[in-house]
């Protein structure tokens, strides 16, 4: 399924990604050109189509520089099928953890949920104008025509149980004594009300569909399940529906959402799906040092990570996984690792694991200057962040450029003298920073806040010593 991002050029990706993550140029450039290789693939000979498989991506570096920020930006800005998971939740038949599988099912998953959103946006102007005659019937309703009234009920179970057609006992109606030039005139004017939203807030009666939560019973190792609830929907056909008293808005959005989801053709979103997953698809597999182990003696722990590797490798290498809505082939799939590899390196994974990750990425740490970048310049820069969240309560903060500069010099040295964390320590100092400013605003009357240098080293003066500052300054 073809989609903006993956038709995009490496720059335009790398451009992309540059909006939101400072530096790691490297890394950019390595997924951008494996993405782009999905569209070349596309477009070349059928027979020598199957033959390119992707080239997996593994990025090092410590926590903090970027990798998950990387995957999780893709994930937004893409319209393929896109997972995230940690190697760590998967443990081998024995222990306590998730089979590998469940990897491949939650891209499918994800898979069948953005192909049936996109069927759901091709189908809403015309469940709009079905909403719409809906919620006018519920509010000025057409002519009754005599005798239309009666109608003969059947429960759920009659044709199995033989029981006879019940049919209500005839209730009294009022004559509806208006001409058909009225009502039309009233209908039109109606409808004119609801394209201006003049009744958004009137109360209407509509009937919707009730969807009983449904019972899975997962059998068998392809997380195959069977839902209780559709056994009886096989029943009844058209589904129960339960009549609600909303108000019109709130009526419309799920009129709406009814509606589209008739006019779609499941079985071809699931077909879809199946396919997007398997040629587009990405699994961005974290923390995968975790299951590294050194080379000589195994025992304990060893064992178990090697085994999660052995359990992982027919995945990546290509391999068909059973899933609820059918079988998936990974040959195709693009998948990512990642790993801070502190106490391990990539070459203590198995040796044919390696291989299959045959592109190695190495993220820079990160400096006082990137510190620097993090704060001001991405579109959700932290700093922009905190301004909004108390500009919420009518308050202004301003950062003069020199107390920018002050905060990031106390994250980097913080990370220097302590546990590296990355960008993640300017959430730790800003927090602090901000602290009693953001305790105190809804009852403080000052509307307006500068933070100099001054206040910054103040506020941290306890943490960073300045004995130990000298150290790293050169």
């Amino acid at each position: 399924m073809d989609n903006k991002f993956t038709t995009m050029t490496p720059h335009e990706i790398v451009a992309e990604l540059d909006k939101y993550i400072i530096g790691q140029d490297s890394a950019k450039k390595s997924v951008a050109v494996a993405l782009r290789n999905r569209y070349r693939r596309g477009l070349v000979d059928e027979t020598m189509r199957d033959e390119i498989t992707p080239k997996n991506i593994l990025m090092m570096g410590a926590t903090g520089v970027g990798k998950t920020e990387i995957a999780r930006r893709l994930a937004k800005l893409m319209e393929a099928p896109f997972v995230k998971v940690e190697a760590t939740k998967f443990t081998e038949v024995g222990y306590v953890g998730r089979d590998v599988d469940s990897m491949v099912r939650d891209l499918v998953e994800a898979s069948v949920r953005i192909t049936k959103q996109t069927r759901l946006e091709e189908k809403y102007s015309v469940a709009d104008e079905i909403a719409e005659e809906k919620i006018l019937d519920a509010i000025a309703p057409a002519r009754k025509k005599p005798g239309a009234g009666a109608q003969t009920l059947k429960g759920p179970f009659d044709f199995i149980m033989g029981n006879k057609e019940q049919t209500p006992p005839p209730q009294p109606e009022e004559p509806d004594t208006r001409t058909d030039s009225e009502v039309e005139l009233t209908r039109e004017q109606v409808r004119q009300q609801l394209k201006d939203g003049l009744l958004d807030d009137q109360y209407i009666e509509v009937d919707v569909n009730d969807a009983p939560k449904q019972n899975q019973l997962d059998v068998g190792e392809g997380g195959m399940g069977i839902a209780i609830g559709n056994i009886f929907d096989a029943i009844n056909p058209g589904g129960r529906k339960k009549r609600k008293k909303l108000k019109v808005k709130d009526a419309r959005r799920i009129l709406r959402e009814e509606e589209a989801q008739n006019l779609i053709d499941m079985d071809q979103v699931t077909q879809e799906a199946l396919e997007n997953a398997e040629q587009n698809g990405i699994i961005f597999i974290d923390e995968i040092d975790k299951i590294a182990s050194g080379g000589g003696y195994r025992s304990g722990a060893d064992v178990s990570r090697e085994g999660v590797q052995r359990d992982i490798l027919p995945i990546v290498e290509g391999s068909v996984v059973n899933t609820k809505y059918g079988p998936v082939k990974t040959d195709h799939v693009l998948f990512i690792g990642a790993g801070a590899f502190h106490t391990s390196k990539p070459t203590d994974l198995i040796p044919e694991l390696q291989g299959r990750f045959p592109i190695h990425v190495e993220l820079e740490n990160l400096t006082e200057d990137d510190f620097i970048q993090i704060l001001t310049v991405p579109e959700n820069a932290l700093l922009k962040q905190h301004k909004a969240l108390l500009e919420t309560e009518g308050v202004t903060v301003t950062f003069a450029d020199e107390a920018v500069r002050e905060i990031a010099r106390i994250a980097f040295l913080s990370n220097e003298q302590t546990e590296n964390i990355g960008a993640r320590r300017l959430h730790t100092v800003m927090e602090m920073l901000l602290e009693d400013f953001a305790y105190d605003i809804p009852d403080a009357a000052e509307k307006e806040i500068v933070i100099d240098e001054a206040y910054v080293k103040t506020k941290f003066a306890d943490t960073i010593l300045a004995d130990d500052m000298s150290r790293y300054i050169l």
